[in-house]
């Protein structure tokens, strides 16, 4: 054999390896994803945040400042991060642990198309969809929400343990219990400093402040610097392994805080969240970018950087052009959800559409009553919210009046007014807006085929999540699976004939 075709053979045989599945050139990937957290980091200008390790990483990298969630709910936010999907295309309309589900079993998700790629994919923490079977991780590491905060420790030693385990390119999901309530002060010495009331102000999209609020937000932020503080020994777990310089890292809020006109409500203080991403070599880093850039973009983007091929009919769009500081032609409209986080308590359906300065919301249920309102105010237990609401200037008692009870449109400029308290849905000058939002809502809720575009599956919907406790929920299965494609929902109490539905359901 001549010199020249051995050589050919050795590059053929190279450039084979390296576009088989596993090949170690390709990028791992690490996730970092926490609980119930806007953007309140130092280096989104937050003045009472404490996130060194994260200030840095975004410093390494680049951060976008117009980053949301499809809703501001911990299962729903998650199946569109894991599916690429909206809630409404994938079925996970509410909470994991009241029984909502996707629709189907065989939904395309992260680890099932990467596993198919040659990665070894890893989950720390809690998951939060159903069914968990229909997704494949190989390694599964603290199951549950970890709400009490044991064990803090063991999420790097894991992580440590995976990243090692193997030279085969990996996709790691580190999910982290801060900052959801409840808000502990100080867990295992952190942090070393803990706020109080009297270092904080409320957010300022919630309008409103007294000391009982306060005391709240201090220790919401004392989850945020313990979170960073564990976000910082997990890269330095990354760091230690060799394989930080070909690691795609995204640290991201799964929706924001649980406060006042923020989780489990369609306004920004529920939808826009932080999203920082570093990759080595290959993002230009020190960028800060707002373009309007949603979870379901992740899915998209990561199986890009794999070099998988992306299955048909996601939502979103890969934003690697984005990472890379390339011009392109990028999003004008971006559109969130809601329907309800666990059941008749917060049952409030809504769709959103905002372009670079103005958002739009649709209430399909106007002129009722939101059973969130109070169903949020009642969750700051040791807060008097309703004194707080109160004491308020009177553009912000008429916000939380609307939000109480929401006409069919909200419309706000973003720009002028970024807190949300001035509604300008029925203002001639901002008309033409108005229309133009309608019309871009209309057509995305058509081309993802939103059930509740149907008045009998709104109507149905509505009857069905009314009479609905969580004890029941969590032993008897949603019927919408079924009937918002036609079908008629298999018997509550035959679990036989259920379990049938559903296998034939999968089949079709």
């Amino acid at each position: 054999m001549s010199s020249f075709r051995h050589l050919l053979l050795v590059l053929a045989s190279l450039t084979l390896a390296l576009a088989l599945p596993g090949a170690t050139t390709r990028p791992n990937i690490l996730f970092i994803v926490s609980e119930d957290n806007g953007p309140e980091l130092g280096c989104y200008g937050d003045p009472y945040a404490r996130t060194p390790n994260l200030d840095r990483f975004a410093q390494e990298g680049v951060r976008f400042t117009r980053a949301y969630v499809t809703q501001a709910g911990c299962s729903q936010s998650r199946s569109s991060i894991l599916t690429g999907l909206y809630p409404h295309q994938n079925g996970q309309l509410g909470l994991a642990t009241w029984g909502f589900r996707m629709y189907r079993e065989d939904t395309p998700n992260l680890p099932r198309s990467l596993k198919a790629a040659g990665y070894r994919t890893g989950l720390i923490g809690k998951l939060h969809v159903n069914p968990e079977s229909a997704f494949p991780f190989d390694s599964w590491e603290i199951h549950s929400a970890n709400f009490a905060r044991k064990g803090l420790a063991d999420y790097a030693k894991h992580a440590e343990a995976f990243i090692k385990a193997s030279d085969q390119p990996f996709f790691l999901s580190v999910n982290y219990p801060d900052a959801h309530q409840p808000w502990l002060r100080q867990v295992d010495g952190m942090p070393a400093r803990p706020h109080d009331g009297k270092d904080v102000k409320p957010m300022p999209y919630m309008g409103v402040d007294a000391p009982d609020l306060r005391k709240e937000v201090a220790d919401y932020y004392n989850c945020m610097n313990r979170l960073d503080t564990l976000v910082g020994d997990l890269l330095a777990v990354l760091q230690r392994s060799g394989k930080a310089d070909n690691t795609l890292v995204v640290y991201l809020g799964d929706h924001g805080a649980d406060m006042l006109r923020g989780k489990r409500t369609s306004y920004e203080g529920g939808v826009l969240i932080p999203l920082l991403v570093r990759w080595p070599g290959q993002a230009k880093a020190g960028q800060v970018r707002a373009d309007l850039v949603s979870t379901v973009d992740l899915m998209p983007t990561v199986l890009a950087v794999a070099g998988a091929a992306p299955p048909t009919g996601l939502a979103g769009q890969s934003f690697v052009p984005l990472l890379r500081g390339e011009k392109t032609d990028w999003r004008r409209y971006l559109f969130t959800e809601f329907h309800t986080h666990g059941g008749r308590n917060n049952y409030y359906p809504q769709r959103t559409v905002c372009n670079d300065r103005y958002k739009l919301i649709e209430n399909l249920l106007p002129g009722e009553v939101n059973p969130g309102y109070e169903f949020t105010n009642n969750g700051h237990l040791e807060a008097n919210v309703v004194a707080a609401i109160a004491a308020a200037p009177p553009n912000v008692r008429a916000a939380y009046e609307l939000m109480r009870q929401p006409p069919r449109w909200e419309l706000y400029d973003l720009q002028a007014g970024p807190y949300e308290f001035r509604d300008l849905a029925t203002d001639p000058e901002h008309a033409n807006t108005l229309a133009e939002l309608q019309r871009e809502l209309a057509r995305w809720r058509a081309e993802t085929a939103d059930p509740l575009l149907k008045p009998e599956n709104l109507a149905r919907l509505t009857k069905e999540f009314s009479g609905a406790s969580k004890q029941e929920a969590r032993a008897l299965s949603w019927g919408y699976p079924y009937y918002f494609f036609g079908q008629e929902p298999p018997a509550k109490n035959a679990p036989e004939v259920e379990s049938q539905g559903r296998k034939k359901r999968k089949n079709k």
